[in-house]
C-alpha cells in the first residue's frame, strides 16, 4: 500500500515515537506546515543525502519517518516553531519537486515488528537511557517511558546519543530493535560513535 507525503528533508533523523522541534522560515515549509495544521495530516522527515536544508531541493535518503505536529508557537524571533512526534517509517517510491513548493513523494509504509521485551543483557542500555531522559527537559519531559521495551529503548537511544547522523540513518533503516541495540552497545563499548557493519 502506498500513500503521498509532503517531505521536509533535514540534517537530522526522526524515529517513530521520537520528538523534534523545528524552526520554520522558508516559504515552502511555512505552506507545508499550514497545510498540515489545517487538514490534520502528517508530513515526512528524511535525512538529506545530497544538498542543503535551504535553497534548491535536496535529495533525501529513501527511508524516513512521518511527523505529526503536536505543538506550535510564535517564537521571539518572529518565526514559527513547531514540535513534532515521529509516527511511522516509510520508503520513498517516487519523488517530485514542484517549483517553489515542498517536495512530494509516493511512499510505502514500513511495518514495525511487534513489541518485544528488552533482553536482560541489554538492561544497561535502558539504564543509560533513563539517566539521559532524567537530564532532558523540553519535548521529552512528559514522554511516557517504556524502558522495558526493546523497540522503544533502541529508538530513543539512537536519536539521543551523540553519534553521526549517517549512523542514525543506518539505525532507522534496521527493522529489528535487537539488532539496533547490539550496534549501539558495540558503538558505546568502543567509544567511536561508529556502527559496525558486514565484513
Amino acid at each position: 500500500m502506498s500513500d503521498e507525503l509532503r517531505l521536509f528533508p533535514l540534517r537530522a533523523v526522526l524515529f517513530p515515537g521520537g520528538r523534534m522541534t523545528l524552526r520554520i522560515f522558508e516559504r515552502r515549509y511555512l505552506a507545508l506546515i499550514t497545510h498540515c495544521l489545517r487538514h490534520g495530516c502528517d508530513f515526512g522527515i528524511c535525512l538529506i543525502q545530497e544538498g542543503e536544508e535551504v535553497g534548491a531541493a535536496a535529495r533525501p535518503h529513501s527511508v524516513g519517518t512521518s511527523a505529526r505536529i503536536i505543538d506550535w508557537n510564535q517564537r521571539r524571533d518572529g518565526l514559527l516553531g513547531i514540535t513534532v512526534a515521529g509516527q511511522q517509517r516509510f520508503e520513498i517510491l517516487e519523488r517530485a519537486s514542484p517549483q517553489g513548493e515542498a517536495q512530494r513523494a509516493r511512499v510505502r509504509w514500513l511495518a514495525e515488528p511487534p513489541a518485544a521485551a528488552l533482553d536482560a543483557e541489554l538492561q544497561p542500555l535502558a539504564d543509560l537511557l533513563a539517566r539521559i531522559l532524567d537530564q532532558l527537559g523540553g519535548a521529552y519531559a512528559a514522554m511516557p517511558r517504556r524502558l522495558d521495551e526493546a523497540g522503544w529503548v533502541s529508538a530513543r537511544l539512537a536519536e539521543l546519543l551523540p553519534i553521526p547522523v549517517e549512523a542514525k540513518q543506518q539505525l532507522l533503516e534496521i527493522d529489528a530493535p535487537e539488532e539496533r541495540l547490539e550496534l549501539l552497545r558495540q558503538a558505546l563499548a568502543t567509544g567511536s560513535g561508529a556502527l559496525g557493519g558486514d565484513d
